[in-house]
C-alpha cells in the first residue's frame, strides 16, 4: 500500500517524518473530547499504519492544551441516556432485549478502537501533555511506551460518573501497574499528575512541556526505527505472546520465531556493518 491510502479524518490527522508516523488528535477547541467518528476512523489509519511497510514506529500525540478529556459527553451523553441507542435513530430498537443488545455491540466497538492500538504490529508511543483522562487512559495504556509532560493530569474519572471503565483501562492497567494502586485510583476516580504516573510505573519519562514530551516520543519512534524492522515487530509480538504462556512455552515460542525469521536480509546486513564497521542499512527484509 502506499501512505496515499491511509485514511483520512476531521478528528485525527497524521504527519510522517521518515519511517515515523504522528497521529495526532485533532479537536483542540474541544480538548480533544472523543466523538462518535474518532471511534472508527483512529483505529482504521492505525490499522494501515499497520499495513505501510515505510511506517515503523507510531507517535499518538495530540493539539491544543489537552491530550483529551475522554468521551465527548455531549455527543454520546443522549446516546448513554438512552440505553446505548442513538435517540434520533428512526430505526432505533424498542424491546429492552434489542436495547442491551445494541449497547453490548457499541461497547465492543469502541473496544476495538483501542485493540487495534495493541494489536498493530507497529510499537506505539503515547506522548501525553496536559488532561488524560477517562477514554484517555483506555488509548495510552493500549500503547507500548508511554511519555508525559510534567503538566500532564491522568484519571481513570469513569467511577466518578457512576460507570465501569469499559473500553480497556481495568484489563490493561494492571499489566502496567501494581494492582493496588490501579484499585486505588479507579476506585476513588481522582486525579494524579505526571510524578504519581511516572512513580507508579504508568509512564517511563517526564518531559518539561508539551513539545518537549513529544519531542521525545518522536525521537524515540526515530530510534527505534533504524533497527531492523522485523526484530522490532517480532519482538513486540513475542512480548505480547507472554501473556498466558507458561516461561517454557513462551520460550518455545521465541525459538520458533526466530527459526523462521533469523535467516534475513536484516541480519545479514547487521553482520555486515558490524564487520565493516558502518551503520546498518535495513530493509525489513
Amino acid at each position: 500500500m502506499t501512505r496515499d491510502a491511509i485514511p483520512t479524518s476531521d478528528v485525527v490527522a497524521v504527519e510522517f517524518d521518515g519511517h515515523v508516523a504522528t497521529v495526532w488528535l485533532d479537536r483542540p477547541k474541544a480538548r480533544n473530547a472523543l466523538a462518535p467518528e474518532f471511534w472508527l476512523e483512529f483505529p482504521a489509519i492505525i490499522d494501515a499504519l499497520g499495513r505501510d511497510p515505510g511506517t515503523r514506529a507510531i507517535v499518538v500525540a495530540a493539539k491544543g492544551p489537552a491530550f483529551t478529556v475522554g468521551i465527548d459527553l455531549k455527543a454520546f451523553g443522549p446516546i448513554l441516556m438512552n440505553g446505548g441507542v442513538d435517540p434520533a435513530d428512526p430505526d432505533q430498537p424498542t424491546s429492552d432485549v434489542a436495547r442491551r443488545i445494541a449497547m453490548y455491540e457499541r461497547v465492543k466497538l469502541m473496544q476495538r478502537t483501542f485493540t487495534s492500538i495493541a494489536a498493530s504490529p507497529k510499537p506505539v508511543i503515547a506522548a501525553v501533555h496536559g488532561y488524560c483522562i477517562g477514554a484517555g487512559v483506555d488509548l495510552i495504556t493500549a500503547c507500548d511506551i508511554r511519555y508525559a509532560a510534567a503538566d500532564a493530569t491522568f484519571s481513570v474519572r469513569e467511577t466518578k460518573i457512576a460507570m465501569v471503565a469499559d473500553v480497556g483501562t481495568l484489563q490493561r492497567l494492571p499489566r502496567i501497574v501494581d494492582p493496588g494502586r490501579v484499585a486505588e485510583i479507579v476506585y476513588t476516580g481522582r486525579d494524579f499528575d505526571a510524578a504519581e504516573a511516572l512513580d507508579m510505573g504508568l509512564i517511563t519519562r517526564v518531559a518539561p512541556d508539551a513539545d518537549a514530551v513529544i519531542a521525545s516520543a518522536q525521537d524515540l519512534a526515530h530510534e527505534i526505527s533504524a533497527n531492523s524492522p522485523l526484530a522490532v515487530q517480532g519482538s513486540k509480538a513475542v512480548l505480547n505472546a507472554g501473556d498466558g504462556r507458561t516461561v517454557d512455552e513462551h520460550l518455545d515460542y521465541v525459538a520458533l520465531w526466530n527459526a523462521a525469521f533469523i535467516q534475513s536480509k536484516d541480519f545479514t546486513e547487521a553482520a555486515m556493518a558490524f564487520l565493516q564497521k558502518r551503520p546498518p542499512q535495513f530493509t525489513g527484509e
